[in-house]
C-alpha cells in the first residue's frame, strides 16, 4: 500500500469538510430574520467577540513568535549541536499549529454570532426549525475544526516526513488552545458571574435583562469561551491523539521498512470525519420534540457509522484486527463516558433534582450536593479512561513489542474520530444561549422563550457531556503521548550515545525510584495550581465589573427602573472582561510549562516521567469534577426556574444562583482548561526530551 494515497485521501475528506461547512453556513445565513432589535444586540455581540479575539491573538501572537525562536535555537537539539533545518522546519511547524487553531476559532465566532439570532428567530415557528439553525451553526464549527486538524497533520507529516516535527505542530495547536480555552473562559465567566450577582441575586431582574450592564459581555463571553476556546480545545486535542499515534506507528514502521501502522492512523481519522460529516448532514429533531434526544442520538448515529466503516476499511486493507478493536473500545467507552456524564448532569436525572431540592435549605447544601455529586462522577469517567487503556494494550500485547502502547494511540483515535459531532453539539449550546438572551431583549414573547429555555437546557446538558468526552480523550491522548514521550527519549539516547542502537534508554517508570516519586508529587500539584490561578482571575475581574455595574446603576438616571431610551454602557463591561482576562490567562499557562521545564533540568527525564503521570490522574479528577459539577449546579437552576422546587424567586432559586455562580468558573474555565494543560506539559516533555537527557542536575 501507497502511503501517499491515504495522505491524499486524508486531504480529500478535508476538502469535503470545508465545502459541507461552507453550504452549511449559507444555509444558516439564508433563515429569516427581521427583529431589528435582535439584529443590533445581535451586532454587539458580534463586535465585542471579534474586540476580543484581535486583541486575545495579538498578545498570543507574541508569545508564539518567542515560543517559535526558542524552539529554533533549542529544539529537536540545540541549533550548534544538529541541522539548523530541521530546528527551522519544527518551528516554522510550531508557528502553523497555533496558525490553524487560530483560523478555527475565528470560523467558529464568525458563524455563532449569526445563527444566534437566526436561531431566536427561528423559534417563532417552533422548537424543530430553532433547534435546526441552532444545530447546523455549531456543525459549521465542527467541520472546520475536524478539517483543519486531519489537513494540517496530513501537510505536515507530508511535507516533512518526521514525527518529532509533527509533535512541533501539535504544541503549536496546544499552546494556543492552553491560553484561548483560559482567556475565554475568564472573560465568560467574569461577565456572567458579575451579571447573576448584581441582576439576579441583587435586583431579581431576568437573566438577559437588557438594562443589566453586563448582559452584552456575558452573551459576548459564550462565543469567546464556548466557541472559539472549546474548538481550540478539541482541535488540538484531536492533532494531539493523531501525532502520538502516528510518533509510536511510524517508530514500529520502521521495523518492518512498512507504513501500514501510519497508513491506518490516517485512514480511521479521515473515515471520522466522514462519519460527521454523514451523521450532521442526517441530523433531525424527529416526532418527539426532545432537543437533548436528538443531540445525543446523531451521536450514536455517528459512531455506529464510523464502526462500520472502519471494520469494512480494516478488511479491505488487511489491517490488523486487533487495533481496529482497540480503536472500536476507545470510540465505545467515549460514549459511556458521555452516558455517565448525561446522568449526573441532566435535569431529568435524580442528582441534579436533589440538588434543586437542597436548595430548599439554602446555599450551603447546595454547594455540599453540587461538590459531592462531581467527585461521585468522576469516578465511572476515570475507571472508563484506565479501563479502555488497560484492554487497548492487552488486545494489542501479542502483536509484538510497542504495540500495547500503539494499541492506547489508537484508543485515543478511536475516541476522537467523532469529534465532528462532539464539536458540532458543543458548539450549539452558546448558540442556543445566545438566542435565548436575544429573544427576551426582542421581546418575541413567552412561548419563543419557553423554546429557547427547552434548547439552552439540552445545550447545557450536552455541552456538559462533550466536555466530559473531551476529558476523557485528552486522558487517553496523554497517556498515549507518555508513550511517544518514551519513544522520543529512547531515539534521543541512541542518538546521543547514551545506549546502542536497538537497546532502550528506558522502558517504565518505577514510582520507588525517588526522582520519579518527585515529578510524582510536583506532577499532581499542578493542575490545582493552574485551576486556583484561574478562578482567582475571574474572582478578581468579576469583582471589578460588579463595581462598574454599580457604578451604572447609581450614575444613569433610570436605567435601574428601564426607562424608555435609557441604555448601559455595555462596552465599559466588556472592556473589562476584556482587559483582565488577557491579564490573568497568561501567568496560570505559564506556570504549567516552566515547572515541566524546571523539574527536567532538575531531575532529568525519570522525574519527568512521574511528573506526566501525577499531571495526568490529579489533572483528569479534578477536571471531570468540575466540569460536572458545574453542569449540575446550571441545571438545578434551571430546573428550579422551570417551576420546580419554588420556581423563580423563591429562597432556593436564589441558593441555585449562588450554587450555579460557583460552578462557572469550575465548569467554564479551570475545568476545561485542564485537559489542555496536560496536553501541553506532555508535548513539552516531549519536545525537550534530548535536552533533559544531556543537561539536568540529579537524573
Amino acid at each position: 500500500m501507497n502511503l501517499n494515497y491515504f495522505l491524499s485521501a486524508s486531504i480529500v475528506v478535508s476538502a469535503i469538510a470545508f465545502v459541507f461547512a461552507f453550504w452549511l453556513l449559507n444555509w444558516v445565513k439564508k433563515q429569516p430574520s427581521q427583529n431589528k432589535r435582535i439584529e443590533e444586540v445581535s451586532g454587539y455581540i458580534r463586535k465585542g467577540a471579534f474586540t476580543f479575539l484581535n486583541q486575545e491573538y495579538r498578545n498570543l501572537a507574541k508569545f508564539s513568535g518567542i515560543t517559535a525562536l526558542l524552539i529554533l535555537v533549542l529544539l529537536p537539539s540545540p541549533i550548534w549541536k544538529g541541522d539548523i533545518i530541521v530546528n527551522i522546519t519544527m518551528a516554522v511547524s510550531y508557528i502553523a499549529g497555533t496558525v490553524f487553531s487560530a483560523v478555527a476559532g475565528v470560523i467558529g465566532i464568525q458563524v455563532a454570532t449569526i445563527a444566534n439570532a437566526k436561531t431566536a428567530e427561528a423559534a417563532q415557528k417552533g422548537i424543530k426549525p430553532s433547534f435546526l439553525t441552532g444545530f447546523r451553526g455549531g456543525a459549521v464549527m465542527g467541520m472546520a475544526v475536524v478539517g483543519s486538524s486531519l489537513l494540517g497533520v496530513a501537510l505536515v507529516f507530508w511535507l516533512t516526513g518526521d514525527t518529532t516535527t509533527l509533535l512541533g505542530f501539535s504544541f503549536g495547536a496546544s499552546s494556543l488552545a492552553l491560553f484561548a480555552k483560559a482567556g475565554g473562559g475568564i472573560f465568560t465567566k467574569t461577565a456572567d458571574i458579575a451579571a447573576d450577582l448584581t441582576g439576579k441575586v441583587e435586583l431579581g431582574i431576568p437573566e438577559d435583562d437588557p438594562r443589566n450592564p453586563a448582559v452584552i459581555a456575558d452573551n459576548v463571553g459564550d462565543n469567546v469561551g464556548d466557541v472559539a476556546g472549546m474548538g481550540a480545545d478539541l482541535f488540538d486535542s484531536n492533532v494531539a491523539s493523531m501525532a502520538a499515534a502516528l510518533v509510536m506507528g511510524s517508530s514500529l514502521d520502521m521495523a518492518t521498512n512498512g507504513a501500514i501502522n501510519v497508513i491506518m492512523v490516517f485512514c480511521y481519522a479521515a473515515i471520522g470525519l466522514l462519519a460527521s460529516i454523514i451523521g450532521v448532514a442526517t441530523a433531525r429533531m424527529g416526532k418527539t420534540d426532545n432537543p437533548t434526544f436528538a443531540l445525543n442520538s446523531s451521536t450514536y448515529v455517528t459512531t455506529a457509522i464510523y464502526a462500520i466503516l472502519t471494520a469494512v476499511a480494516t478488511a479491505a486493507f488487511d489491517f490488523e484486527w486487533r487495533i481496529w478493536g482497540a480503536t472500536i473500545i476507545g470510540l465505545s467507552v467515549g460514549v459511556l463516558i458521555g452516558i455517565a456524564t448525561d446522568y449526573f448532569t441532566d435535569d431529568s436525572k435524580k442528582p441534579v433534582q436533589k440538588t434543586a431540592a437542597a436548595s430548599e435549605k439554602g446555599p450551603a447544601l447546595t454547594i455540599l450536593s453540587g461538590v459531592s455529586y462531581g467527585y461521585l462522577s468522576a469516578f465511572p469517567a476515570l475507571v472508563g479512561i484506565g479501563l479502555s487503556a488497560l484492554l487497548s494494550y492487552k488486545i494489542c500485547e501479542p502483536l509484538g513489542e510497542g504495540y500495547a502502547l500503539f494499541g492506547i494511540s489508537m484508543a485515543a483515535v478511536g475516541m476522537l474520530s467523532i469529534v465532528g459531532m462532539i464539536i458540532s453539539n458543543d458548539a450549539y449550546g452558546p448558540i442556543v444561549d445566545n438566542a435565548r438572551g436575544l429573544a427576551e431583549m426582542g421581546n418575541l414573547g413567552d412561548e419563543v422563550l419557553e423554546i429557547t429555555d427547552r434548547l439552552d437546557s439540552a445545550g447545557n446538558t450536552v455541552k456538559a457531556v462533550t466536555k466530559g468526552f473531551a476529558v476523557g480523550a485528552a486522558g487517553l491522548t496523554v497517556i498515549a503521548l507518555l508513550g511517544a514521550f518514551l519513544s522520543e527519549v529512547n531515539a534521543h539516547a541512541i542518538v546521543l550515545g547514551l545506549v546502542e542502537k536497538g537497546k532502550l534508554y528506558i522502558s517504565g517508570f518505577d514510582i520507588m525510584d525517588p526522582l520519579v516519586f518527585f515529578g510524582l508529587l510536583a506532577g499532581a500539584a499542578i493542575p490545582a495550581v493552574f485551576s486556583a490561578m484561574l478562578i482567582l482571575g475571574v474572582d478578581r475581574n468579576a469583582q471589578r465589573m460588579v463595581e462598574e455595574i454599580h457604578r451604572q446603576f447609581d450614575e444613569i438616571p433610570g436605567l435601574k427602573e428601564g426607562k424608555e431610551g435609557v441604555v448601559p454602557e455595555y462596552d465599559k463591561c466588556i472592556e473589562i472582561a476584556t482587559t483582565g482576562s488577557l491579564k490573568e490567562l497568561i501567568p496560570a499557562g505559564l506556570t504549567a510549562i516552566l515547572a515541566t521545564i524546571f523539574v527536567g533540568f532538575i531531575g532529568g527525564v525519570k522525574a519527568i516521567g512521574g511528573f506526566l503521570t501525577g499531571n495526568i490522574v490529579s489533572g483528569l479528577l479534578l477536571a471531570l469534577f468540575m466540569s460536572n459539577a458545574g453542569g449540575l449546579w446550571d441545571n438545578s437552576k434551571k430546573y428550579i426556574e422551570a417551576g420546580n422546587n419554588g420556581g423563580k424567586g423563591s429562597e432556593a432559586h436564589k441558593a441555585a444562583v449562588i450554587g450555579d455562580t460557583v460552578g462557572d468558573p469550575f465548569k467554564d474555565t479551570a475545568g476545561p482548561s485542564i485537559n489542555t494543560q496536560i496536553t501541553v506539559v506532555s508535548l513539552v516533555a516531549s519536545l525537550m526530551s534530548s535536552l533533559f537527557l544531556m543537561f539536568s542536575l540529579l537524573g
